[in-house]
């Protein structure tokens, strides 16, 4: 037996792999992953594999890069690890200003994963309504096709029924508002004609509900689980005016589409100077580490913290994680944080983006629809009869030595930052060719 096989055969025997039917592995097997490096993966035997979707879109800057490296290491020789509560550090503190100053918000509260985030973020407004003696705001809305993360509170929120509707009698109830996504659009509807039709639905719905709503929960400009769904930022200029209005919280979750992925450093600047002028509150995750270490954090505003500053321990926000801003994950935010500044990774950015979308018109001989980018989030959706054909799509680019992982009909290119020419070039061609044998 083979290194490669060895681990396999183990990995299935210790290991319930997330977001998967574990029987499906009979006939698809499991990758071992040795090591990274750039944009590339390698096995135990060698084999490499582009990264095309930066493990879950979580990694900015390519694999065992040098300057997040140093920083863990730096961190790991002074403090690993003290709780939150009662102690803080100079990583958590650092963080939490730079994040402030880059969004408007602030008092961050930090978690693991960007489920635990979506948490935080409805707990907190709904304790905030209690606490402003508006108790009867208790209800939450998102949009069509959201997806929020997979905890039980996340999931209330989700509109993805292969996550949701198994789980169904544990949730709490939610509305869900028309999405926004351009390729829902009647014929000849322009995207911002559409977006304003879809608000012009929230507004009818929130007037009539507002006394019992907490909060609207929304993915700004993509809706990366319903397939990249894109659509046009003055839905949220006017999602904004509309949540003023009638005194309901915008949580803007950032989890995926946060840290340069949409070409500004947060979506919410697409529409907006900043995060604070769409957002009451913020979730990020995903990137925030560069894809290192697990972090997320909620930011606010200071009249929402305010609602919690109290004599009485009940009126407090009491949430908690063991690992709550870890030293060491804040520490490859922070150097994640500083990459970006010192390296002008933005406007690096608009240059490869414009690579891949170039380079991707040579995919129109395939039957696609909806050729789209926003930033560096690149997608297609295919015509196909095959009822496999994410899983087709998915073994047949590992074949090629390429880690795709379609949703549904829809390819999707959200590869690290730090891409070449040449492995753009070499992403696309080979794409054209699993896509071609996926049909």
């Amino acid at each position: 037996m083979s290194e490669n096989q060895s681990l396999i055969a183990r990995s299935l025997q210790a290991v319930w792999h997330p977001c998967t039917q574990m029987k499906h592995h009979e006939q698809y097997p499991l990758i071992p992953i040795a090591r990274g490096e750039g944009v590339w993966l390698y096995d135990t035997e060698g084999k490499r594999y582009l990264d095309a979707v930066s493990s879950w879109w979580v990694n900015l800057f390519g694999h065992n890069h040098p300057t997040i490296k140093a920083a863990i290491k730096q961190q790991l020789d002074t403090l690993e690890h003290v709780m939150l509560a009662g102690f803080t550090h100079e990583p958590v503190v650092a963080l939490s200003e730079q994040l402030a100053k880059l969004t408007g918000l602030g008092h961050a509260f930090y978690a693991s994963d960007g489920a635990s985030a979506t948490e935080i973020a409805l707990k907190m407004s709904f304790h905030y309504w209690r606490n402003s003696s508006k108790s009867s705001k208790t209800k939450f809305i998102s949009l069509q096709n959201s997806y929020h993360g997979e905890t039980l509170g996340a999931l209330g929120v989700t509109d993805v029924a292969i996550f949701k509707d198994t789980y169904g009698p544990l949730l709490m109830q939610s509305a869900q508002m028309p999405s926004p996504d351009f390729r829902l659009a009647e014929v000849g509807e322009s995207a911002e004609q559409f977006a304003l039709r879809c608000a012009d639905a929230l507004d009818t719905y929130i007037s009539a509900h507002h006394d019992e709503l907490a909060a609207f929960i929304i993915e700004p400009i993509v809706q990366c689980a319903a397939g990249m769904g894109m659509y046009h930022p003055v839905y949220l200029q006017r999602a904004r005016e509309i949540c003023t209005q009638y005194h309901v919280h915008l949580i803007a979750d950032e989890i995926a589409v946060g840290f340069g992925r949409t070409g500004t450093m947060f979506a919410c600047e697409q529409a907006a100077h900043q995060v604070s002028d769409i957002a009451d509150f913020v979730c990020l995750s995903k990137g925030i580490t560069g894809g290192y270490l697990p972090l997320s954090v909620v930011l606010t505003r200071d009249a929402i913290y305010q609602a919690f500053y109290d004599d009485r321990t009940a009126k407090g926000f009491l949430h908690s994680h063991s690992y709550t801003g870890n030293p060491l994950a804040c520490s490859a935010a922070l150097a994640t944080l500083a990459i970006f500044e010192q390296e002008q990774v933005l406007l690096k950015n608009q240059a490869t983006s414009q690579a891949i979308q170039a380079k991707m018109q040579a995919l129109t001989h395939l039957p696609i629809q909806y050729l789209r980018h926003q930033g560096m989030m690149h997608a297609f959706d295919v015509q196909t009869h095959n009822p496999q054909f994410s899983r087709d799509c998915y073994a047949g680019g590992l074949a090629h030595g390429l880690l795709l992982r379609p949703i549904g009909n829809t390819v999707y290119f959200m590869p690290p930052y730090v891409i070449s020419a040449d492995d753009i070039d070499w992403m696309v061609t080979q794409t054209a060719l699993v896509v071609q044998q996926a049909l």
